[in-house]
This record gives C-alpha cells, structure tokens and sequence, in this order.
C-alpha cells in the first residue's frame, strides 16, 4: 500500500502537465519517460515501508552563546550580578539569539557609555551574530570595554578568543602574552590566562608541522 501514494503522484504531475500546463503532445512520451524513470530509481533505493527517524540538530549557536555568557561572568564579582537588562541580554544570547542580545546592550551602553560590562558582552555578542569573525564593531566593542575596564582580563581574553577563532592565532597569543606580563601575581586569572597561552601555542605547533 505504500506505493500507492508514489504512483498516485506521478500521475498527477503527469496530468497536470499535460491537461493544465498544456505541455505539447510530442512531449507527453518524454515527461512519461522521466517520471517512470524516477520511480525506477526509487524503486531501488527508496524504502516506503521504514519508519520515519526524524533527529533535531543541535543547537550549536545556544550552545555556545551559553558558554560566551558563563565565562564572562565568572570574570566579574558573583556577589555583584549583571544590570537588569544586560541579564535580559544574556537570555537573548543563551538562545542564541545575538541580534536581540546587542540590541539591548546598546540600550544599556547609550544609558552609561561607561558600563564596561555591557560593552564586553556587546562584543561577545557581534562575534557570534558574525558566525565568530572579529568585526569592526566588535573590535571597538572590546576596546571600550577596555577602556572601562582598566585592568581588568575580561576585554583581552575574549579579544584574544575573537582573534583565533578569527585564524588571528599569533595576534592572540601576543595580546595574551602581553596582558600576563602586566597581570598582577597574585591574579586569580593568572593561572588559567598561562593554560590558554600553552594550549594556543600547541595548536600553532601542530599548524605548522601541518
């Protein structure tokens, strides 16, 4: 019985070209040809009787927007959360949804231009609405952020992220390199700056044994 509807649509589309599209006499043994030649091909590849298995994509761009969110808030004091709209942001981005995510961080940064948070999470946002390339507007983004911000890793690391996912790997090891220089001692992001460093320069070891 599952056949039936395949043949049902080859008649159809057969009638329908020749009776409503009018398609010329001398092309009916054509069309008939092509289509019989389809089924042929379903015929021996085709499997009618299986059971649709229909699967979701993952939905890598939440995914990642989730992670992009986590880390930039483990940069920042948990006893100090993120402004109101900058968390209504991050539900945007956390869905994936970077469009919506940047417009409201250009509300909170046209609020207080020196909200360093906002501008840091604005570039995070570009980056991933540009499919991870480091755009214009993302750059900028970052540097503002730098700038309300001074000392601060935030701007730098994702920055340096920006820029290998960019394939920018020499530029981002040399922002790296420079900002563990001026980190304090005893900063608690030392550690894990140092580890990216050295997983960086591997990778750009196996490139070049590539």
């Amino acid at each position: 019985m599952s056949w039936l509807p395949i043949l049902l649509l080859g008649a159809i589309a057969f009638v329908l070209a020749a009776f409503v599209l009018r398609l010329p006499r001398a092309g009916w043994s054509i069309l008939g040809a092509a289509l019989m030649l389809g089924l042929a091909g379903y015929a021996l590849q085709g499997h009618p009787g299986y059971a649709g298995a229909p699967k979701a994509a993952p939905d890598t761009m939440a995914q990642t927007g989730a992670a992009m969110v986590d880390a930039r808030r483990q940069m920042f004091d948990p006893d100090q959360p993120a402004g109101e709209w900058i968390t209504v942001a991050d539900g945007f981005a956390r869905n994936g949804d970077y469009e919506q995510a940047a417009g409201f961080l250009r509300a909170v940064i046209q609020k207080n231009p020196r909200d360093g948070e906002a501008w840091l999470a604005l570039g995070n946002a570009l980056v991933e609405h540009a499919n991870g390339m480091l755009t214009p507007a993302a750059l900028y983004a970052y540097e503002q952020a730098d700038r309300a911000l001074p000392g601060h890793p935030g701007p730098t690391y994702f920055l340096g992220v920006a820029l290998v996912r960019s394939g920018r790997l020499a530029e981002a090891r040399s922002l790296w390199l420079e900002a563990l220089e001026k980190a304090p001692a005893d900063a608690p992001w030392r550690e894990s700056l140092q580890e990216r460093i050295t997983r960086l320069e591997e990778l750009m070891v196996q490139m070049g044994a590539q």
